[in-house]
């Protein structure tokens, strides 16, 4: 895809009817040819929308009207382009285990939980936040993650988690200013709740810097003996080259316990699927490489598969 394209199916798919400012600024970039000539001296990986936004933002620039993002962008471009260079797309979305949760209390329990592409480590606490699924609350306190369930009921009770840990090559903690500036830049403008959500956490886990491939087994090795290891992660492989992407989904395969993966059909494919939900771009939720789910990028609904 064209650097054009790639913003035009973002607004196309991702922001339309979840992010109104991020849409007018992606159709802005995908028809601005000054700015995509911009973009296109940048690797091909680091030219993503979500990037180019949450740098702006980060450096204190306008994302409410693409005009002055545009005026902005091209003023600021040396600055603008050195950050897309040295960061990475790293959102992280607690609303995310909303869709995880039907999965992850139908295990044998208890769990030992191991992310791949953690961030900060935000949906390593399946087990403390609330749910709310239509009329059923599951859990107790604050936040509480509301997710619109369709094709199955919502579990009676949260997991029982014994061991936490996340893998990444960049961990950021929430507990340092600066990463908890660059998690708060990635979360779309509109989405208040997300914003209180990351402010809220203050218990980081155990993060582990390395590769997805090289360093997985090793830190696997550690969760305790009479746990069900879990392996999960959510649109993190559009982000891992596809020689490196089949690795890790061959490797994940040989280890014990059980592998769930919420990511783009189109990154992480599956056979015989049926027909997403008609609204928006959804993921697939699997659980050992089987489709169990349709679900929304930040956890908001979770289509059962039938």
């Amino acid at each position: 895809m064209s650097t054009a394209d790639i913003y035009r199916v973002f607004a196309e798919r991702e922001t339309r009817g979840v992010s109104p400012a991020y849409e007018r600024l992606s159709r802005a970039v995908a028809g601005d040819a000054e700015l995509l000539a911009l973009l296109d001296t940048l690797p091909p990986a680091k030219r993503q929308p979500n990037l180019l936004f949450g740098v702006v933002r980060l450096r204190g620039g306008p994302v409410d009207d693409p005009a002055a993002f545009r005026a902005y962008v091209i003023a600021h471009w040396p600055d603008v382009a050195a950050q897309m260079r040295v960061r990475a797309t790293q959102t992280n979305e607690a609303g995310r285990c909303a869709v995880l949760l039907p999965v992850l209390a139908a295990l044998p329990q208890p769990l030992a939980l191991l992310e791949v592409g953690a961030s900060a480590g935000l949906c390593l606490y399946p087990d403390r936040y609330a749910y709310r699924y239509g009329d059923r609350r599951v859990g107790d306190g604050e936040p509480v993650l509301d997710c619109d369930l369709t094709g199955t009921e919502p579990p009676v009770r949260r997991p029982e988690v014994v061991w936490r840990a996340g893998l990444d090559v960049n961990p950021l903690d929430v507990t340092d200013p600066a990463d908890v500036a660059w998690l708060e830049a990635l979360i779309w403008p509109e989405h208040r709740h997300r914003r209180e959500r990351l402010r809220a956490a203050a218990d980081p886990p155990l993060l582990v810097r390395g590769d997805l491939v090289d360093d997985l087994p090793a830190l696997a090795a550690q969760a305790p003996a009479g746990a069900t290891l879990v392996v999960f992660h959510s649109s993190v492989l559009y982000q891992v080259p596809p020689p490196r992407r089949e690795a890790f989904t061959a490797l994940v395969r040989t280890l014990p316990g059980h592998w769930i993966a919420n990511e783009d059909p189109s990154v992480l494919p599956h056979a015989d699927l049926p027909e997403p939900p008609a609204q928006g771009f959804h993921n697939v939720l699997a659980l050992d490489g089987r489709p169990v789910a349709w679900t929304t990028g930040h956890g908001q609904s979770l289509t059962w598969l039938t």
